[in-house]
């Protein structure tokens, strides 16, 4: 059987072409035997089967970002592999042939090449953009002490666990946003294309309307002239809002802050961000890394700026010297019993167990508080829902008692 296929050679010069053999697995024995690392290969005259979903629409691979679960998905087949024998080059060679994401074979791809020219897979992978940081001093941990099967399951637990905390956030998030949304369309209605119908009827009448009613009719007349110039306000609000908070760090720390405080929301980020900063923390000192080292990590991970920078106060003051507990005691972000937990662990000589241990209790926490939200925000919407209606429906209908007068 005839194979195409492309591939490089020991000088990372790129080639083309056809070898016969019985497998596809054969094939690229014989085109390792010649020296060559094998990017593609399928049978001559047959189509790669790629969609236009699957299309590499350009773009640098080194900066490119990789989804969550693209990364879960290469952490737990690497690690399946290494854990049953299957060497790195080999798990690698597998990885690529079984990837449909162009990009991500091509990150692959490059990977794979630069293990061949003696780099090792934490050194290649630093290339990307796509790697956090976090997984590459793992899996630099791994291989420094030969576990890397270990390294890659880590790294698959952390992806998982961030991955569903953040779900569970965004979860927490969508209804209250669902809620709001929900309001703003019944306003919108009402105004736009219930309230001009009653203003028809209010006219002939020549009666002088309620402060309310010709308030909601105002309103309303506002909304149909100027729908437009209303959207583009919103957006340029909306717009500024996200340009400041992205390139001024002061206003960005304040939000930050102020998320924090709000009731309900606030315990969820907080929460939420020390449970990331446990989890990780716990992950890395008992993979070897350094606590210095391990902490910066940890702390480029948390999400709110505002607790990250708390972090590196923290991290600012154990590089002099001062214990873990001490230092985050004079921050109230963090919890007391976190203290005391990081206390115990540090004086025991356990601190990664428990770092676990808190990680376990926040998300607890955390999925405590995201059931707080929801369960508050259904009785308060549905009396903010029920205001908003009441508030609309009145307004039309009480001139019509006005009118009963005039008629008489």
């Amino acid at each position: 059987m005839k194979y195409k296929y492309t591939a490089m050679n020991a000088r990372n010069q790129k080639k083309e072409g056809t070898i016969e053999a019985d497998t596809q697995g054969r094939a690229v024995s014989l085109l390792r035997e010649k020296g060559l690392i094998v990017q593609e290969i399928i049978e001559a005259g047959e189509s790669s089967g790629e969609s236009i979903w699957n299309m590499d629409l350009g773009g640098d691979i080194h900066t490119r970002k990789i989804k969550p679960k693209k990364l879960l998905m290469f952490f737990n087949q690497m690690g399946m592999m290494m854990k049953a024998g299957i060497n790195l080059s080999m798990s690698m060679d597998i990885m690529i042939q079984s990837e449909k994401d162009v990009g991500m074979k091509k990150i692959l791809q490059e990977i794979n090449e630069n293990l061949y020219s003696g780099f090792t897979l934490s050194q290649a992978m630093r290339n990307f953009a796509g790697f956090p940081g976090v997984y590459l001093s793992i899996i630099e941990a791994g291989e420094a002490n030969g576990r890397i099967d270990e390294a890659f399951e880590q790294s698959a637990l952390i992806c998982k666990k961030s991955m569903a905390l953040s779900s569970k956030i965004k979860s927490a998030m969508m209804y209250p946003i669902f809620l709001v949304v929900l309001v703003i369309g019944v306003i919108i209605i009402f105004t736009v294309f219930v309230i001009p119908r009653f203003a028809g009827v209010y006219e002939g009448f020549g009666a002088e309307l309620p402060a309310i009613t010709q308030g909601l009719l105002n309103f309303s007349n506002f909304l149909i002239n100027y729908w437009l110039v209303t959207v583009i306000v919103v957006a340029a609000i909306i717009f500024g809002f996200i340009m400041l908070k992205k390139n001024n760090e002061k206003f960005s720390m304040l939000v930050a802050e102020y998320l924090l405080k709000i009731p309900l929301v606030g315990p969820i980020i907080r929460q939420s961000s020390l449970a990331r900063f446990c989890r990780l923390m716990s992950t890395l000192t008992d993979a070897g890394i350094p606590i210095h080292r391990a902490m910066a990590l940890a702390r480029d991970a948390v999400p709110n700026i505002f607790v990250r920078e708390k972090i590196q106060y923290v991290l600012d003051d154990v590089q002099i010297g001062v214990t873990i507990n001490e230092a985050m005691g004079k921050h109230p972000v963090f919890d007391s019993i976190l203290v005391s937990m990081i206390r115990v662990g540090e004086e025991s000589g356990m601190l990664g167990d428990s770092l676990m241990k808190m990680a376990d209790l926040f998300e607890t926490q955390t999925d405590e508080s995201t059931q707080k939200l929801t369960d508050a925000m259904t009785p308060i919407m549905t009396v903010v829902i029920g205001g908003v209606v009441g508030v609309l429906v009145v307004g039309m209908y009480m001139p019509m008692f006005g009118m009963y007068s005039i008629i008489k």
